[in-house]
């Protein structure tokens, strides 16, 4: 994980490989720097697997960075970001990615042994 941010505030959950830094270029014609800074991460932003936030831009709070996403644009807060550059609103009825009371790990091996045998079954 690289991380060269200007900030990034309270209680946001970063997971592996992600990049967050600067998309700074250099423009030959006007021989000056353009994209000068690095982002702004709120509060309670969850960033998820290999996701790319790249520039001067803020990504609002309460939001999501969605696995593999690449973000160069500003992010609304209480939306999720996807793809790249896509977002959408957030349905608050739900949290992903990662919660304070996150699931039990038997649910999660149960749940894998059902699927297995489904798999199973369909050979």
């Amino acid at each position: 994980m690289y991380i060269v941010a200007s900030k990034i505030c309270a209680n946001v959950v970063i997971y592996q490989n992600v990049t967050i830094g600067s998309n700074l270029r250099f423009n030959k014609v006007r021989n000056e720097w353009e994209n000068v800074g690095n982002p702004i991460i709120a509060k309670n932003v969850v960033i998820a697997d290999g996701a790319k936030i790249l520039g001067p831009i803020l990504i609002g709070e309460n939001s999501i960075i969605a696995a593999g996403a690449i973000n160069t644009k500003d992010m609304p807060a209480n939306s999720i970001a996807y793809g790249v550059n896509q977002f959408k609103h957030k349905d608050a009825n739900y949290d992903l990615v990662f919660h304070s009371n996150m699931i039990d790990s038997e649910k999660i091996i149960e749940a894998n042994n059902k699927l297995i045998a489904k798999f199973s079954g369909n050979k």
